[in-house]
Formats: structure tokens, sequence, C-alpha cells
């Protein structure tokens, strides 16, 4: 039996290349090589798509300095990457499925599904419309609203707003109390969020968020725990896993990038204890908000309970999770029974069913 020509693209040129590195690790170590002929391709910081022609260059990142670079044809009849050789030669490679491991902007954002969906090849995951709509956090407010679940209130604000930024704050500080929380609208892994606490850290938080894209947000601050469901797509329709909790270090004020990823202080928590009721509240949930951006395969639905009230409250859809050693989207499908590998399997042949 012929194997299947998986071509796995990675790195990629949002903040969040370096994650999207440690994510295709993971994803390759599982893959199962009896049933599968991977075709390595990263994408450097500066979008350059190079093939990657040994495991060594892939593990230790010498990749990024190859010379053979790796062109995804958009010719539907071709189906195929184009090898550019550093000696100049050409060769077609053909391609079965893509698996996009890529995170935030011109990966997880509708873009390179676009590319997909023009090519006519396969791919892994959401497509072009909910990937744009799970990366554009206001415009994921607006069809969760309309879904009926509860979430944060939000400002959001572009750049010609803050070129009146006193006006800005003022707008900012009649609607929330401090701490006011401030993100670009299309960013993930909390890259460029801050915690504001007062004026002058407001004003910081906002020049910080423009900096990253055209608009940022502004939500209130809920206090409570913070929970994550998997969402996986399958033949009888979108299937929620058990519920997770993220428990960010003592140090760090919130879950950001760097108590996400560098401080070993914080946990996540499979299985944690909840009120009665509360986890399939959010189950389901999940499966709603899914259903409503109109995602397909993975995603990983992010949900505040509220201390006090035990108010359920969305917080953010991530249309393509991470998969690293700590990431929560595959251990909580290993803790319900379904290891990476077959997970794996699972998202690829949902990816051909499509």
């Amino acid at each position: 039996m012929d194997k299947l020509k998986l071509v796995l693209i990675f790195g990629g040129q949002s903040e969040e290349h370096d994650i999207s590195c440690r994510s295709a690790a993971t994803i390759y170590h599982h893959l199962d090589k009896e049933k599968y002929e991977i075709i390595l391709v990263g994408i450097t910081k500066k979008g350059r798509w190079l093939l990657v022609d040994s495991e060594e260059a892939f593990h230790n990142g010498s990749w990024e300095q190859g010379g053979t670079g790796a062109q995804l044809l958009p010719d539907a009849t071709e189906r195929a990457l184009l090898l550019c050789y550093p000696d100049g030669r050409l060769e077609k490679k053909k391609v079965d499925m893509a698996f996009p491991v890529l995170h935030g902007r011109y990966g997880e954002d509708g873009t390179i599904q676009g590319l997909f969906e023009l090519a006519q090849i396969p791919y892994v995951g959401c497509g072009v419309a909910p990937s744009a709509i799970g990366m554009d956090k206001p415009y994921t407010k607006v069809l969760v609203q309309a879904a009926g679940v509860e979430q944060a209130r939000y400002i959001c604000l572009d750049k010609r707003d803050l070129k009146d930024m006193e006006a800005s704050l003022d707008r900012l500080e009649a609607a929330f109390s401090y701490p006011i929380f401030v993100k670009p609208t299309d960013g993930g892994s909390s890259q460029g969020c801050t915690r504001a606490t007062d004026r002058a850290s407001l004003k910081e938080a906002l020049i910080v968020a423009a900096s990253y894209g055209t608009r940022v947000m502004a939500e209130e601050n809920i206090t409570g725990r913070e929970l994550e469901c998997a969402v996986l797509s399958t033949p009888e329709g979108p299937k929620a896993s058990g519920v997770g909790e993220i428990l960010a270090a003592e140090s760090a004020d919130f879950y950001d990038f760097d108590a996400k990823y560098s401080n070993p202080d914080s946990q996540t928590v499979v299985d944690p204890e909840l009120p009665e009721g509360k986890a399939e509240e959010i189950r389901r949930d999940a499966v709603t908000i899914f259903k409503a951006v109109g995602a397909y395969g993975l995603s990983r639905v992010d949900f505040f309970l509220e201390t006090g009230t035990n108010r359920v409250i969305f917080n953010e859809i991530n249309t393509f999770p991470g998969f690293t050693s700590i990431s929560m989207y595959p251990q909580l499908w290993e803790a319900a029974g379904l290891p990476i590998p077959k997970l794996l399997d699972a998202l690829i042949a949902e990816g051909l069913r499509r």
C-alpha cells in the first residue's frame, strides 16, 4: 500500500514561529512513518520556504540556513511542491495532503488555507473563513454573542483612534475598572497582551498591542479559573474532550507568553475538580462556539469560571492550538483515551474526508 505523501509545514512569519517549530517536532515524532511519507517544509521568519532534508536539520534548527527552496504550486492540476535546488535544478514533488503546523499570522488566519484551496490539496484543520474569523477576536465575539454564549465586555480601537490617546484612555476608563486587559485583535500565544492597572500602564499597553497589528481590543477583567476544552471533528459531528485548567505561576500577572512557555511553575491540570454541571456546560459551549465560527478539524476553546458567581465566560478560540509537550489540546485527548498518534490519524482522516 502506498504511503500518503504528507507535507508538514511549520515555522512561519508570525511571532509564534518558535512555538510552531516545537509543535511540529511533537507531531513529526508521533506520526506513523509506516503510513505517511513525511515531507518537511519550514518557513523562515522572513518568509522563505525551504525543504528540510534531514531529521538532524529539523531538530537542531539548521534547516533555516538550507539551500533548497520548496514552493507549493497553486496550479490545481499539479498538486505538487516545486523544489528549487542550489545548483539550479527544478523538481516537482507530488503531495497528497498538507498538515500546516502554523500558529498566528500567515498560517492560522486563513492565508495558507487559501493557498491549499487554490491548489486543491486536502489539508488538516479549519478552512479559510473559520481560520480568519478565529484569528480575529472581535469577529469571533460577534458570532459567539449571536450563539448566546456569555463573554467578557470589550472595546476595539484602531490606530486612528490612538492618535487621540487621551480620548481613547478616557473612553476605556469610563467603560471598565482596572485592571484592564489589552491585546492585539489578531495575535496568539498572548503575544502583545498586557494587564493594565492604571492610566500610565494602559497607555503603554495600547502602544504595545498596536505594534502587532492595526487594531487592539480592551476587555474587562474577569477574575476566575482559566479552563480549556478541546474540540475534534468526527464523522458524527464535533466532539468535545474533558475540561482542563491552567494554573499560571504565582509570579506571573496572568497566563502570558512567558508563563505559558518559559515558567516551569505554570501547570496544566487535565481533570480539575469543578462545581457540579460546569464541565458539561463548558463542553457544550465549546461545541456551540466551534460550530458558530464554522470550525473544522480541531480547535481549543478557552473559558473563565468566574470567582463568586461560577459563571462560564468565553475567552477565545484557537483554530490551530499548540502541540508542544506541554500543550493542553493533545493532553486533553490523551486523557480521553485518544493518544497523539491516533489523534493525528483522526485529524488527517477528517482533512481527507472534507
